[in-house]
């Protein structure tokens, strides 16, 4: 498997020590058993397939909750969180971002 893919996806299950998650507004807004709820489907994401990760880094995926859609989308900085980083497949050298909006946010 591609290593970006395998970070992203520690990351995206929790491996706070690769980044930070930014939640938007919207989706900070939610109930605390709706957000719960919308975390653990991001969490858990594993639909990806060509169409929807053409370069194979698991960077990016929908979920639905209740009727709404909502995305979440990974980038890659470097370790000071300033500059888009140059090595993603090193977790020594990039610091990854998890944006996760509704799908109205995008």
């Amino acid at each position: 498997m591609n290593p970006i893919a395998d970070l992203n996806d520690r990351f995206r299950q929790g491996d706070q020590s690769l980044g930070t998650w930014v939640l938007t507004m919207r989706v900070s807004a939610l109930p605390a058993n709706q957000k719960d709820k919308l975390l653990r489907l991001v969490k858990e994401f594993n639909a990806f397939t060509p169409d929807n990760d053409p370069h194979g880094e698991h960077d990016f995926g929908a979920v639905e909750l209740e009727s709404d859609r909502y995305f979440w989308k990974i980038d890659y900085y470097d370790p000071a969180m300033q500059y888009l980083s140059e090595a993603p497949d090193s977790p020594n050298a990039t610091r990854r971002k998890l944006t996760l909006m509704h799908s109205s946010e995008y």
